[in-house]
């Protein structure tokens, strides 16, 4: 059957919550078909604690998908945590038969085959083939040379490793859920993808901020490769413990609470309230003044670990910081760029559909799959073409049938009115 869909679906198994991103390629477009999230507890600083838990989450998640999408996902690419990257640079030479001379994708394929053989150690597992470099005729390009004609290509190619356990634990969350794993991609790589930072890094470094709600991820990207990654025991769930112990709200109140109200303006207006509850049979209320004290010194001690973290880097005088994560959904602290020790900027995703910083992991994972995909021979989808094919038809028909009844509704209406 001939392929006509590019559909696929990204995994990320966050530190509280379990997140997929259904979407399309099509033509020259990335189209987001749905989005689902659902609440995990069995996640502790990056490391599954309740395999159980994680994977009941994935197939909650899975299901609920499915339902709505009106076919059964099959597939995922899922995102690895960068815990324990260890990068490697392996230099290929692939000799070309004699004739044409001319190189062709099998000899990519050859280089490529030839550069993964290599492993550093027992304790970590392949995750990325990151920046690929080819040379022919002295010439070095990252665009792939096919119909170049030379006797050797030479390939300078960038290997990413994470630590074997912490892959393992993952994947067999995903594979119990009854999924089977398309690809993996670290989750910095991937907020990268997406965030274009690869693009950025030809003459600066770039400090990627992944602000979640148990850590904080620093990676450090400069000519286009991802250098290193270091975690920080520190993210904004600490922020809503501060809230929780305050005022006594759950964390989803307390997201919500700084994610629209909190604010760093010299300016605030003090005394607006923003939240009122009832507490045994008594009303009581939540100011801005109020909110901003509460999480003020915490906020201000991140920033300040951030900075110290990254110095060595910074004070090189090249570098600069791209805010990413779930964390950034907090309007407030764009206010603070101003506070890190180098230009300082937040990303947020501009896909219709997931304009939302946390889902910045899934949709780079979208991106570095199609980028395989120019190496690989792979032709699957997320599901099967003829469930999706059904699946839309359906759609289609129960969208047409709504609203054809509406329309009769509205046509009723309007001659009945002459």
């Amino acid at each position: 059957m001939k392929q006509l869909k590019q559909i696929y679906a990204a995994l990320e198994i966050a530190s509280h919550e379990i997140r997929l991103v259904v979407g399309e390629f099509h033509e020259s477009r990335f189209n987001v078909l749905r989005v689902e999230r659902t609440r995990c507890s069995g996640v502790a600083h990056k490391e599954i604690v309740d395999e159980q838990a994680v994977v009941a989450a994935i197939i909650k998640l899975i299901t609920k998908s499915s339902h709505a999408l009106g076919y059964k996902i099959e597939r995922v690419l899922v995102a690895i945590p960068a815990i324990g990257v260890e990068r490697a640079a392996k230099r290929v030479s692939v000799p070309l038969e004699e004739g044409s001379k001319r190189v062709r994708l099998s000899h990519i394929q050859m280089g490529i085959n030839e550069a993964v053989s290599y492993k550093p150690g027992d304790d970590v597992e392949l995750v990325n083939i990151g920046c690929i470099k080819y040379i022919t005729n002295g010439i070095t390009s990252r665009k792939m040379p096919i119909g170049e004609i030379c006797d050797v290509l030479t390939m300078n190619v960038d290997l990413l490793y994470a630590k074997k356990e912490i892959v393992y634990a993952y994947a067999r969350c995903v594979e119990k859920a009854g999924l089977e794993i398309m690809d993996i991609c670290l989750d910095a790589y991937a907020m990268a993808e997406e965030a274009a930072v690869f693009e950025q890094t030809v003459d600066k470094y770039v400090i990627q901020v992944d602000l979640d709600r148990q850590d904080t991820t620093l990676s450090l990207f400069t000519h286009g490769k991802l250098v290193s990654c270091e975690v920080l025991d520190s993210g904004y769930g600490k922020w809503l413990t501060d809230l929780k112990e305050a005022f006594g709200f759950p964390s989803d109140v307390g997201f919500r609470l700084l994610k629209n109200n909190l604010t760093f303006a010299k300016d605030m207006e003090e005394d607006a309230v923003i939240y009122l509850w009832n507490e045994e049979k008594v009303t009581k209320q939540l100011t801005m003044k109020q909110l901003y004290d509460c999480v003020k010194d915490d906020v201000d001690a991140w920033i300040n670990a951030v900075n110290e973290a990254c110095a060595p880097i910074v004070e090189t005088g090249d570098g600069r910081y791209l805010m990413c994560g779930e964390g950034m959904e907090i309007q407030g602290l764009a206010e603070r760029m101003g506070d890190f020790n180098a230009l300082a900027k937040v990303y947020v995703p501009q896909i219709i559909g997931a304009r939302d910083c946390s889902l910045a992991v899934c949709l780079g994972l979208f991106y570095n799959w199609k980028e395989q995909l120019e190496i690989r021979s792979d032709d699957r989808i997320c599901a099967d073409i003829r469930d999706i094919t059904n699946g839309t038809q359906i759609g289609k028909r129960r969208a047409t049938d709504d609203e054809g009844s509406f329309t009769k509704r509205l046509k009723s209406m309007l001659l009945s009115e002459k």
